[in-house]
Protein backbone atom coordinates (compact mmCIF):
# COMPACT_ATOMS: atom_id res chain seq x y z
CA UNK A 1 0.00 0.00 0.00
CA UNK A 2 1.42 3.36 -1.03
CA UNK A 3 1.82 6.02 1.65
CA UNK A 4 -0.76 9.16 1.81
CA UNK A 5 0.08 12.54 0.74
CA UNK A 6 -0.43 15.16 2.96
CA UNK A 7 -2.09 17.65 0.24
CA UNK A 8 -5.46 18.76 -0.67
CA UNK A 9 -6.78 17.23 -4.10
CA UNK A 10 -8.30 19.29 -6.61
CA UNK A 11 -11.93 18.62 -5.64
CA UNK A 12 -11.19 19.60 -2.19
CA UNK A 13 -9.55 22.41 -2.70
CA UNK A 14 -12.63 23.51 -5.05
CA UNK A 15 -15.01 23.09 -2.67
CA UNK A 16 -13.33 25.11 0.28
CA UNK A 17 -12.64 27.95 -2.46
CA UNK A 18 -16.66 27.64 -3.18
CA UNK A 19 -17.60 27.87 0.16
CA UNK A 20 -14.76 30.96 0.92
CA UNK A 21 -16.35 32.56 -1.90
CA UNK A 22 -19.95 32.10 -0.40
CA UNK A 23 -18.46 33.23 3.12
CA UNK A 24 -17.16 36.50 1.34
CA UNK A 25 -20.36 37.06 -0.65
CA UNK A 26 -22.36 37.14 2.55
CA UNK A 27 -19.95 38.99 4.63
CA UNK A 28 -19.32 42.09 2.01
CA UNK A 29 -22.93 43.69 1.71
CA UNK A 30 -22.83 43.04 6.37
CA UNK A 31 -19.19 44.91 6.50
CA UNK A 32 -20.55 47.77 4.53
CA UNK A 33 -23.60 48.58 5.99
CA UNK A 34 -21.43 48.22 9.35
CA UNK A 35 -18.76 50.63 7.70
CA UNK A 36 -21.55 53.02 6.60
CA UNK A 37 -22.94 52.99 10.07
CA UNK A 38 -20.03 53.42 12.55
CA UNK A 39 -19.27 56.41 10.57
CA UNK A 40 -22.57 57.82 11.06
CA UNK A 41 -22.44 56.89 14.78
CA UNK A 42 -19.22 58.77 15.49
CA UNK A 43 -20.60 61.80 14.11
CA UNK A 44 -23.38 61.83 15.95
CA UNK A 45 -21.28 60.66 19.57
CA UNK A 46 -18.81 63.48 18.58
CA UNK A 47 -21.54 66.45 17.99
CA UNK A 48 -22.97 65.30 21.17
CA UNK A 49 -19.25 65.36 23.10
CA UNK A 50 -19.09 68.51 21.06
CA UNK A 51 -22.44 70.21 22.66
CA UNK A 52 -21.51 68.89 26.05
CA UNK A 53 -17.84 70.74 25.83
CA UNK A 54 -19.66 74.13 24.77
CA UNK A 55 -22.06 73.88 27.66
CA UNK A 56 -19.27 73.14 29.95
CA UNK A 57 -17.07 76.46 28.61
CA UNK A 58 -20.01 78.48 28.65
CA UNK A 59 -20.71 77.61 32.25
CA UNK A 60 -16.80 77.80 33.21
CA UNK A 61 -16.51 81.13 31.27
CA UNK A 62 -19.65 82.36 32.76
CA UNK A 63 -20.43 83.47 29.44
CA UNK A 64 -22.11 82.08 26.07
CA UNK A 65 -20.78 79.72 23.53
CA UNK A 66 -22.82 78.63 20.40
CA UNK A 67 -22.94 75.59 17.70
CA UNK A 68 -23.69 77.31 14.89
CA UNK A 69 -24.60 74.48 11.95
CA UNK A 70 -24.15 75.20 8.29
CA UNK A 71 -26.46 73.24 6.42
CA UNK A 72 -25.35 74.60 2.86
CA UNK A 73 -24.99 71.59 0.17
CA UNK A 74 -21.74 72.43 -0.18
CA UNK A 75 -20.43 73.07 4.04
CA UNK A 76 -22.07 70.51 5.51
CA UNK A 77 -20.46 71.49 8.75
CA UNK A 78 -20.92 72.70 12.59
CA UNK A 79 -18.90 75.72 14.06
CA UNK A 80 -17.90 76.02 18.04
CA UNK A 81 -17.97 79.68 18.75
CA UNK A 82 -16.89 81.11 22.02
CA UNK A 83 -17.83 85.08 20.89
CA UNK A 84 -20.39 86.14 18.12
CA UNK A 85 -17.80 88.95 17.25
CA UNK A 86 -18.23 92.59 17.25
CA UNK A 87 -22.02 92.42 15.26
CA UNK A 88 -23.01 90.15 18.60
CA UNK A 89 -24.48 88.18 16.06
CA UNK A 90 -24.11 84.02 15.73
CA UNK A 91 -25.35 83.05 12.70
CA UNK A 92 -23.03 85.49 11.05
CA UNK A 93 -20.07 83.25 11.61
CA UNK A 94 -16.90 85.23 9.85
CA UNK A 95 -16.19 87.60 12.60
CA UNK A 96 -17.23 84.77 15.72
CA UNK A 97 -14.35 83.47 17.62
CA UNK A 98 -14.14 79.84 16.09
CA UNK A 99 -12.97 77.17 18.58
CA UNK A 100 -13.75 74.44 16.23
CA UNK A 101 -14.84 73.72 13.11
CA UNK A 102 -16.16 70.33 12.04
CA UNK A 103 -17.11 69.36 8.51
CA UNK A 104 -19.11 66.02 8.30
CA UNK A 105 -17.63 64.55 5.19
CA UNK A 106 -14.54 63.78 7.46
CA UNK A 107 -16.70 60.86 8.65
CA UNK A 108 -17.37 59.53 5.21
CA UNK A 109 -18.73 60.73 2.09
CA UNK A 110 -21.98 59.51 3.00
CA UNK A 111 -23.00 61.55 6.52
CA UNK A 112 -24.77 64.32 6.23
CA UNK A 113 -27.94 66.30 7.88
CA UNK A 114 -31.01 64.74 6.92
CA UNK A 115 -33.92 62.77 8.91
CA UNK A 116 -33.36 59.92 6.58
CA UNK A 117 -35.82 56.99 6.94
CA UNK A 118 -37.57 58.58 10.29
CA UNK A 119 -41.26 59.04 9.97
CA UNK A 120 -42.05 60.90 13.20
CA UNK A 121 -39.42 63.91 14.72
CA UNK A 122 -38.12 63.68 17.82
CA UNK A 123 -40.70 65.61 20.27
CA UNK A 124 -42.60 62.16 18.63
CA UNK A 125 -45.23 64.57 16.98
CA UNK A 126 -46.32 61.61 14.41
CA UNK A 127 -44.96 63.52 11.74
CA UNK A 128 -41.62 63.67 9.96
CA UNK A 129 -39.27 66.18 10.58
CA UNK A 130 -39.58 68.89 8.71
CA UNK A 131 -36.27 70.55 9.32
CA UNK A 132 -32.89 68.91 9.60
CA UNK A 133 -31.59 71.55 12.04
CA UNK A 134 -34.75 72.61 14.00
CA UNK A 135 -32.70 75.01 15.76
CA UNK A 136 -33.83 79.03 15.56
CA UNK A 137 -30.97 80.49 12.82
CA UNK A 138 -29.68 77.18 12.89
CA UNK A 139 -27.45 77.26 15.83
CA UNK A 140 -28.04 75.95 19.74
CA UNK A 141 -26.28 78.59 22.43
CA UNK A 142 -25.62 77.78 26.20
CA UNK A 143 -25.79 80.42 28.32
CA UNK A 144 -23.31 80.53 31.50
CA UNK A 145 -25.54 78.72 33.74
CA UNK A 146 -25.93 75.77 30.48
CA UNK A 147 -29.13 76.64 29.40
CA UNK A 148 -29.66 76.49 25.70
CA UNK A 149 -32.37 77.15 23.18
CA UNK A 150 -34.10 73.71 22.49
CA UNK A 151 -33.90 71.87 19.14
CA UNK A 152 -32.58 69.28 17.32
CA UNK A 153 -30.31 68.39 14.68
CA UNK A 154 -30.87 65.25 11.83
CA UNK A 155 -27.44 63.13 10.97
CA UNK A 156 -27.93 60.72 8.58
CA UNK A 157 -25.77 58.03 6.37
CA UNK A 158 -26.75 56.78 2.60
CA UNK A 159 -28.33 53.90 3.99
CA UNK A 160 -30.90 56.26 5.63
CA UNK A 161 -30.04 55.47 8.96
CA UNK A 162 -30.33 58.26 11.41
CA UNK A 163 -29.27 60.11 14.64
CA UNK A 164 -30.97 62.70 16.46
CA UNK A 165 -29.00 65.23 18.53
CA UNK A 166 -30.52 67.97 20.36
CA UNK A 167 -31.16 70.09 23.55
CA UNK A 168 -34.26 70.67 25.94
CA UNK A 169 -34.40 74.16 27.31
CA UNK A 170 -32.50 73.19 30.64
CA UNK A 171 -29.01 72.57 28.72
CA UNK A 172 -29.74 68.57 28.74
CA UNK A 173 -27.69 67.05 25.50
CA UNK A 174 -29.92 64.17 24.48
CA UNK A 175 -28.70 61.45 21.65
CA UNK A 176 -31.21 59.65 19.51
CA UNK A 177 -30.79 56.44 17.22
CA UNK A 178 -33.64 56.07 14.87
CA UNK A 179 -35.32 51.91 14.98
CA UNK A 180 -36.79 51.41 11.58
CA UNK A 181 -37.85 48.27 12.75
CA UNK A 182 -39.70 49.71 15.88
CA UNK A 183 -40.46 52.93 14.12
CA UNK A 184 -39.14 55.05 17.36
CA UNK A 185 -36.51 56.88 18.35
CA UNK A 186 -34.26 54.96 21.19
Amino acid sequence: MKGKSGGFTTIEFIVTLGISAVMLGLAIPAFSVWVADSGLKRAATDLFSTMQWARTRAIKGNTQWAVVFDVTAGAQKYLVCSDPGGDGNWSTTSDNSIEKSITLSDYGNNISFGHGVATDDIPGNGSPPTDDVSYTNDLVVFNSSGFANRGYVYLQNSKGNTYGIGTRATGIILLRKWNTNASRWE
